[in-house]
């Protein structure tokens, strides 16, 4: 690596900058008391907060708790690159593999979904700079040019622009480096927030609608009851009658829906505010969020502040589907992050980072959400957003919302809510597994995007490993 990437990261702070922002809001108190109430969600993440507000919204429940071990938005919802994308199925590629003959539902809801996020954004004036900026997809090796005009040849959901397929001139007219191939912009599918503020901003929206929170209040155990499910914390207990488990990469309080998700850390950089020449050296008058399109990729969006979040690439697990504070912070992942940013923006040499951050997301075999319940139908859950849930967590919300009421909705006669994905192996196997994965998706990256056998192996399965 060059000096000078290493010298980009001199000053960067190991904290997560979205969340080292003064309009975060004052701590909730902690549960110190037992309460009764009709609904209570444990994560006040994207998840649970959508929920809550949600079942408000809708009316199915007139008191409502929200629990959660640490602060508000401070996991996976408050650390993500805040791309707010339509798509509830992790891609159309991803979708039309899976669920081939529900997709066009599955479409519609999706941008059913983003549009009532963007409403919900508005009516409760969430100062998350909400931007309907389109995705652009960027090709670095000719192999995966191949792959976005396969995507670009899927059927377009109806009401949705047609993609955009540039060539290398004209996705580098979008945005300069000299990497990139080509490129498929999705102009109206994807949307750009501050993660961290549209967290806070669902948290108050909730509080304005009576919800009760409490933070640091972890949930040791989940007790069904005849008629009520009880949730023990250190000092006091909730008696709810009906409950979602909102937890995401944080082992779930049932035991049996454990296997089907593993902790992944994704890590991010984030720049200085460029100056208005070093923004115009690479130009992005658009300010699309930008993915490349290797199977280990990048994605990267400008700031309000007109800062580069640089983020992805490597998806580091830890043996037992460890979880601790100390994986936040990986020089190594830093360092590389930091080499690669140099190379697809030579133009920005000069730039230094200013924040490093780690954080985990919960994967699961398919890549996007599954759903289930449990206690006779009174506690519901949605895990394995797989790093997509900034958007598909209010889809999500509504879902566990139907399953809860018993609701035949269209929602839940889907394929995807009904079933669930293959689970992981136990350990030594899943380690052992993913690590294989990782290394022959480098590989592949490496040899032209070809697919050796565990890969073809995965595929014909409908397994994965993704961040």
């Amino acid at each position: 690596m060059s000096d000078l990437a290493l010298r980009a990261l001199a000053d960067a702070e190991p904290a997560v900058f979205w969340l080292d922002d003064p309009a975060a809001p004052d701590p909730a108190p902690a549960l110190v008391a037992d309460v009764e109430c009709d609904l209570a969600v444990v994560g006040a993440g994207y998840t649970g907060l959508w929920t809550a507000l949600r079942a408000r919204e809708r009316g199915e429940a007139d008191d409502v708790v929200v629990l959660d071990a640490g602060r508000s938005g401070a996991a996976a919802s408050g650390r993500n690159g805040g791309f707010c994308a339509a798509s509830l199925t992790h891609g159309t590629g991803n979708g039309y593999a899976r669920w081939p003959a529900e997709m066009p539902v599955l479409d519609r809801l999706g941008a059913e979904n983003l549009d009532g996020i963007e409403a919900a954004v508005q009516r409760y004036g969430i100062d998350c700079d909400f931007r309907r900026t389109g995705a652009l997809d960027v090709a670095t090796a000719p192999w995966q040019l191949d792959e976005l005009r396969e995507r670009a040849a899927l059927p377009v959901p109806a009401g949705a622009s047609t993609p955009v397929l540039l060539d290398a001139a004209a996705v580098r007219a979008e945005l300069d480096s000299p990497t990139y191939l080509g490129g498929l912009w999705e102009t109206d599918t994807t949307a750009l927030v501050e993660p961290a503020r549209l967290a806070w901003g669902l948290r108050t929206a909730a509080e304005s609608h009576g919800v009760r929170l409490f933070e640091h209040s972890p949930v040791t155990a989940l007790e069904p009851g005849r008629d009520r499910v009880v949730l023990r914390t250190p000092f006091a207990v909730v008696r709810a009658r009906r409950v979602v488990l909102a937890t995401n990469a944080f082992p779930s309080l049932l035991r049996r829906v454990r296997p089907f998700v593993v902790p992944v850390y994704d890590y991010a950089l984030v720049t200085e505010p460029l100056s208005a020449a070093q923004l115009g050296s690479i130009g992005w008058r658009n300010r699309q969020g930008v993915g490349d399109s290797g199977n280990q990729f990048h994605y990267y969006r400008l700031t309000r502040d007109d800062r580069v979040l640089w983020g992805g690439y490597d998806a580091i697990y830890h043996y037992g589907s460890g979880i601790d504070a100390r994986y936040e912070q990986r020089p190594e992942t830093f360092a590389l992050l930091a080499r690669h940013f140099a190379e697809t923006f030579p133009q920005l040499a000069d730039v230094r980072f200013t924040h490093r951050w780690g954080g985990v997301i919960d994967t699961s075999t398919r890549f996007s959400a599954f759903y289930g319940t449990a206690a006779s139908g009174r506690v519901a859950y949605a895990l394995g957003f797989t790093g997509l849930g900034v958007g598909a967590s209010r889809f999500a919300a509504d879902v566990l919302l139907d399953l809860l009421t018993g609701a035949d909705t269209e929602r839940t006669r889907l394929e995807m809510v009904r079933r669930k994905p293959v689970p992981f192996p136990p350990e030594p196997f899943r380690a052992a597994g993913i690590a294989l994965t990782k290394r022959a998706m480098a590989r592949s990256d490496r040899d032209g995007g070809r697919r050796n056998l565990w890969l073809r192996t995965l595929d014909r399965a409908g397994l994965g490993f993704d961040s």
